[in-house]
């Protein structure tokens, strides 16, 4: 009898704990996600669970939340028996980390990935990313049988950066690398903001990364391009807008990459820049040929053979902070690339599905679906 009496009161303590773990949990408001906030006291609760089935249901109540729970509360729980004040603290670390990530999310959205900051924004964005970093605990775990650790692999979308999206490429990260000083890296700064200026008329979309564990990395950088964007200058009658066809397409770069002494440090080397997807007519079947990619690898090899002074450019991305949802990244400048984790997967994007046809299908088939209505 004195046995089961100290059961019961071993298990009425681990029971206490565990509740006060989970309203410190579902009581607190996480990014995009809120809780319904419970405004029973702790105590409250337990004394509602006296009686033998009352207890069972409100465990059983406890354990659906614990396990449905979008909060990761599998650290909140870690033990039954385990210090609350820790747990809690877990708790409210991984909130913390997720509302600094929401917060970063939301400012992406809102700036188109950063294109269009302003001051304010800027500086709320830098202060977030020191939050994450300053947070992180760097792993150093080398693993058997790869090259790349497998925190690091997968495909990766560009969501933010202070920087031209296009900088996150590794044939221009490897253009910066071959500046020796700081005017040199100032001109090539003024380089890449004239480029994108010359490509105003173009919109960016998906930028997106692939990094294998065998030690390739694949930047697509995906464009649309209005293809007739004036169309007052082909008709008699005055029209602001063009036609709604697009030039469209993908660059490719890829680079084969390893880990520094630091296994949060990526060295690149460059190796190829290919134009995928391309919906012109005709030029597409040239692209797709495999003699027509940019194979800056051969070219390294000619410059380092005849000129003394030259260094095959090798740029390191430092890695500041990395989860299963996240990764930050800074280049040699000091620029911020964020990405989020899309997959697992470590194959690059197949473009061969897409039309060559400037979108006249899809523009037809929009037009029938819309107005004339014709079906066979």
């Amino acid at each position: 009898m004195v046995v089961l009496l100290k059961a019961a009161t071993v298990k009425m303590v681990s029971f206490t704990a565990a509740v006060t773990a989970l309203l410190a949990v579902v009581s607190t408001t996480n990014g995009f996600t809120s809780y319904t906030s419970n405004k029973r006291s702790a105590s409250t609760i337990l004394q509602s669970t006296t009686s033998s089935e009352s207890y069972q249901f409100q465990r059983s109540l406890l354990e659906a939340q614990l396990s449905n729970s979008a909060t990761p509360a599998d650290h909140v729980v870690t033990s039954i028996n385990g210090s609350t004040e820790e747990q809690t603290s877990t708790a409210n670390n991984s909130i913390a980390t997720q509302q600094t990530q929401n917060a970063i999310l939301r400012i992406a959205a809102s700036t188109d990935r950063g294109q269009y900051t302003n001051p304010t924004q800027k500086d709320q964005f830098a202060q977030l990313i020191s939050s994450l970093e300053s947070s992180y605990e760097t792993q150093t775990a080398k693993e058997e049988g790869t090259i790349i650790p497998s925190y690091h692999t997968g495909t990766w979308e560009l969501i933010y950066s202070n920087t031209q999206l296009f900088r996150s490429s590794p044939f221009f990260l490897a253009g910066r690398s071959t500046c020796k000083t700081e005017e040199q890296a100032a001109q090539y700064d003024w380089f890449c903001n004239m480029h994108r200026a010359a490509l105003a008329i173009s919109n960016i979309g998906v930028v997106r990364q692939v990094i294998t564990s065998e030690g390739k990395i694949i930047n697509e950088f995906n464009v649309k391009v209005g293809a007739i964007p004036f169309l007052s200058d082909f008709t008699p009658f005055k029209y602001s807008g063009g036609l709604p066809l697009t030039i469209d397409g993908a660059i490719v770069s890829t680079a084969d990459v390893t880990t520094t002494s630091n296994s949060n440090e990526l060295e690149l080397f460059m190796d190829t820049v290919e134009i995928k997807g391309s919906n012109i007519p005709l030029l597409r079947n040239w692209l797709d040929r495999d003699n027509v990619a940019l194979k800056s690898r051969g070219l390294s090899k000619i410059l380092e053979d005849n000129v003394s002074a030259y260094e095959v450019p090798k740029p390191v991305l430092q890695t500041t902070y990395i989860d299963d949802n996240m990764r930050i990244v800074r280049d040699v400048d000091d620029n911020i690339f964020v990405y989020g984790k899309v997959s697992d997967s470590q194959e690059s994007t197949d473009y061969s599905g897409v039309l060559a046809d400037l979108g006249i299908v899809s523009l037809l088939e929009g037009f029938n679906d819309a107005v004339t209505k014709i079906y066979l």
